[in-house]
């Protein structure tokens, strides 16, 4: 198991060494001032009644932000080009003007210098790269974040044992393990920053999330992790011929090195060669889902980093319509336990037979929840959104009347606007690697919703080991026993509310506009007492009257009240 280097070693290595240093400084200062940006303009603009210059410049800004991102990471390297993979692979949710300032990052990283490499090899593997292979190619196939890879030949003798000879090298960056824990100090701080913004807080432990970024890290940076990963992935589709991966050739690897088959082929987001192939996209798109459920649901081993540049299709030699997926790059693996994927299994349960009380049933079990949310509003919410837009997929779904969402959204406002919801530190790698698949396959087919693909993996999950009538016996049973565990905590938080005086008839609507009026009278008046100070103050200098400085500094007071930043929220 890897381990984190000593904190006090970090500082020491950061007070010595002036490179190091500079690093740590460029990430911090960077995400300070992201976050003080986003906290004037997403904040303290709207208290100010000024909302409609946050709206009229968010993608602008977020724009001129991921190319200020793209520029440090693409300087930078190490951990930060991770980051920039996982944004630039959420097409889903981010809109096309971001992440393509972050694309080039998946396939922009400088290369280390032949002569590092070569030292590299020969002080891991014990001989020389030209003793070692037949053919080193020094200039590299791919340069990664934490690595690069070089095409190789072995020598003849290999040939009548492994029945290739034809291998990629993998090597780790000289000096790699100081930048990533460099990278690894400078994300705990950030972490502990937002900590203590209560909007984060509230919904994850962003310590606890950097703290398995940083397990996961570490393993990169060794790679008989990798290959044991690999095996282990490999083992898992041994029988699926639509998976494949490469093969590793034990004799030429070491912690730094790692050399496998060449598995080189059509990179997945390369629709163009895939068509040009006789593949169809959609059904990469499809397949691609089904074998992401099934890491899921099925093994709880799955592939944590799947972006584009580490997923092939490779055409089948026999019949060039069909295909395999072949997977690369085994360092950053997610594990699920067999408690977590029995909770998983039972929330795509839910979502199948569209049956709300069990949805939040599992929700709750999965501890994504909030303690504080209203499970009752959340049901019939839940149950509502089943009846309408159950099944329907995000080409249909675009098709919709905007009048019929919004009048959704305004039905459950109160809800929306407090979103019950959070993030446990160790969905941390789910969640990442379901963002990133569900960009690689909206760039496969903009009209495919990767969720489709949920309710027939289920519904064969869910028969898999039993005929039809067992597994609706055993689906009412999971329903029912669902109901019986709720009904305690149901009662309880019925007369909890009883207590407090909750249950009673709400205008959601009225009470906003009654809100956003008191509102507006406090800042209108904390307004006009800052404006009367800071100009009596200005008048009062211009005369040199002292009082004047001492007006000017009390204006502050006032204007801080109109920010709302001591108003408990």
């Amino acid at each position: 198991m890897p381990r984190s280097t000593d904190l006090s070693q970090i500082e020491s290595e950061l007070k010595t060494n002036p490179a190091l240093r500079a690093r740590y400084r460029r990430i911090v200062r960077f995400a300070a001032l992201a976050l003080a940006q986003s906290w004037w303009y997403e904040i303290a603009l709207p208290r100010l009644g000024l909302g409609s210059i946050t709206k009229s410049t968010r993608i602008k800004r977020f724009q001129k932000l991921a190319r200020k991102f793209h520029s440090l990471a693409a300087d930078l390297g190490g951990l930060m080009i991770k980051a920039g993979q996982f944004l630039s692979s959420r097409l889903d949710v981010l809109p096309r003007e971001i992440t393509s300032e972050l694309e080039g990052l998946q396939d922009e990283v400088a290369p280390e210098s032949a002569d590092a490499i070569l030292s590299q090899i020969a002080q891991e593997l014990g001989m020389e790269a030209s003793t070692a292979f037949e053919f080193f190619d020094t200039e590299p196939l791919a340069a990664a974040s934490l690595g690069q890879a070089h095409r190789a030949r072995l020598r003849p003798r290999f040939e009548s044992e492994l029945g290739y000879t034809d291998v990629v090298v993998k090597v780790l960056r000289p000096g790699i393990e100081q930048i990533v824990e460099v990278d690894l100090a400078a994300l705990r701080k950030i972490g502990n920053w937002l900590a203590k913004v209560k909007l984060v807080s509230r919904r994850t432990d962003a310590p606890k999330l950097v703290e398995e970024f940083a397990f996961t890290s570490l393993e990169e940076i060794d790679y008989r992790f990798e290959a044991k990963n690999l095996e282990r992935f490999k083992a898992n589709f041994i029988n699926d011929p639509r998976v494949s991966t490469p093969e590793i050739v034990w004799e030429r690897s070491a912690r730094r090195v790692l050399t496998l088959s060449d598995v080189t082929a059509i990179k997945i987001t390369d629709v163009t060669s895939i068509d040009d192939a006789g593949i169809d996209p959609n059904a990469v798109a499809a397949e691609l889902a089904r074998v992401t459920f099934e890491q899921f649901f099925v093994h709880g081993f799955f592939h944590a980093d799947p972006h584009p540049g580490n997923i092939f299709v490779t055409p089948n030699s026999e019949d060039p319509s069909q295909f395999a997926l072949t997977f690369i790059d085994f360092g950053m693996m997610g594990e699920i336990s067999d408690d977590q994927r029995r909770k998983l299994q039972n929330f795509i349960f839910a979502v199948v037979a569209r049956d709300a009380r069990a949805w939040v049933s599992a929700t709750e079990d999965l501890g994504v929840l909030l303690p504080t949310a209203d499970t009752v509003q959340l049901e019939r919410a839940v149950a509502e959104l089943f009846k309408r837009f159950g099944g329907i997929g995000v080409a249909e779904l675009t098709q919709t009347d905007p009048k019929e969402l919004k009048e959704f959204a305004l039905r459950f406002s109160d809800l929306v606007l407090t979103l019950p919801f959070q993030l446990p530190e160790n969905y941390l790698l789910l969640v990442r690697s379901i963002s990133v698949i569900s960009g690689v396959t909206s760039a496969l087919n903009r009209s495919f919703n990767m969720w489709d693909a949920v309710d027939p993996f289920a519904r064969s999950l869910l028969n898999g080991s039993a005929n039809q009538s067992v597994a609706r016996i055993g689906q009412e049973i999971f329903g029912f026993i669902s109901t019986l565990t709720r009904l305690p905590q149901r009662f309880e938080s019925l007369a909890n509310r009883v207590e407090r005086g909750e249950l009673v008839n709400r205008n959601p609507e009225l009470e906003k506009r009654v809100k956003r009026a008191d509102r507006s009278v406090r800042l209108l008046g904390s307004a006009v007492i800052f404006g009367a100070l800071l100009f009596a103050g200005i008048s009062l200098r211009q005369s040199a009257d002292p009082l004047g400085n001492w007006l000017l500094l009390v204006s502050v007071v006032p204007l801080v009240s109109a920010l709302g930043i001591f108003r408990k929220r």
